[in-house]
């Protein structure tokens, strides 16, 4: 962080900046500092600086509050944002103690007027101010993951808070609430119910006792919302990825047929889909049967003598089928196979 730092105090060339919120605060905590939040005079001229030093692309993070962004070769972020009426009121205007610090740069003095070191100390998630939820309802969601990811827990007063307006959580932007979302371990989405958030987002943490078995981000995401997901700006491949699971009828047995029919109706998510419809001990029988796919079909749609069509389609998926049963082996068979079949 102290090359950056100094590239910071050039870009802007002696005026007032601030290292503010979360940098401050995982550097208190000995985490690794990725992303950092300057606040400044004149946010666009210190990231435009700041790139021309070669230190990062600049580009407007949000028009209506003046914000830049500089995205560094390496994926990490600086944030510039307008600093209109001093240091103490805009931390003043932060949601919890934790990142309501702030240091000047080339500076080691913190200052930290709501008291966010001891909150550190003592492990705590403690709001700035009664109105930090509904400044920006995103911070219900944040209150909880930073629970989550630093294993701190919410003050009484501000748990208080949080249940007086989970009707508000659902208001953000949908990127947003999912942004959030997505960080949360199993355990963080059961206190997102205990608190009524989930509910209002219209999960439930009824079935993420699935994540013993499977874990990720997005498997925790259809665990908890299921077809409600679609409800979000998710990607398409999410969105695959979750008709998949939701879909997925487990296997009979583990019979090469049976497992080959759950594979194509699955893959490549066979073994999530297996955890999400509660039979993992199967997940032998689906390895074994990815580590033994053949490389080659036994038989191309233009062997088969047939106008194209679906009927191709049919007729390979059958030869696949029979393939991975062991009841055809070459070229020949599955042709004949072909020949053989109802009409």
């Amino acid at each position: 962080m102290a090359e950056l730092v100094e590239q910071l105090r050039e870009a802007l060339a002696g005026e007032e900046g601030w290292l503010v919120g979360g940098a401050l605060r995982d550097d208190l905590l000995g985490r690794a500092v990725l992303d950092l939040d300057v606040a400044c005079r004149e946010p666009e001229r210190a990231a435009r600086e700041f790139a021309r030093i070669g230190a990062g692309a600049p580009f407007p993070l949000s028009q209506r509050h003046g914000a830049w962004r500089s995205v560094l070769e390496d994926g990490r972020t600086v944030d510039f944002t307008p600093l209109p009426n001093g240091i103490e009121q805009d931390l003043a205007t932060r949601d919890f103690t934790l990142n309501a610090m702030a240091r000047a740069l080339g500076d080691s003095e913190i200052l930290d007027p709501f008291g966010g070191r001891a909150d550190i100390v003592a492990r705590t998630i403690r709001a700035v101010s009664p109105g930090v939820f509904e400044a920006d309802p995103l911070r219900l969601l944040r209150a909880v993951r930073l629970e989550d990811e630093l294993g701190f827990h919410c003050d009484a007063e501000t748990e208080r808070l949080v249940r007086s307006h989970v009707s508000l959580v659902s208001q953000p932007a949908g990127e947003r609430i999912l942004g959030e979302l997505e960080r949360l371990s199993a355990d963080g989405y059961r206190r997102l119910e205990s608190l009524g958030l989930l509910q209002v987002l219209g999960g439930s943490a009824e079935q993420l006792d699935r994540v013993t078995l499977a874990d990720s981000p997005e498997f925790r995401l259809v665990c908890a919302f299921g077809d409600g997901l679609g409800r979000f700006p998710i990607s398409r491949r999410l969105d695959r990825y979750a008709r998949t699971l939701l879909r997925a009828e487990p296997p009979l047995d583990d019979s090469a047929r049976a497992i080959h029919r759950f594979r194509r109706a699955t893959e490549p998510w066979a073994l999530d889909a297996l955890a999400f419809t509660g039979v993992p001990e199967l997940a032998s029988a689906v390895e074994a049967a990815r580590v033994n796919e053949p490389l080659e079909p036994l038989a191309r749609g233009d062997e088969l003598g047939l106008p194209p069509g679906p009927e191709i389609g049919r007729l390979l998926e059958l030869i696949a089928e029979e393939r991975a049963t062991g009841t055809i082996k070459t070229r020949e068979e599955a042709l004949e196979l072909v020949r053989r079949r109802p009409h």
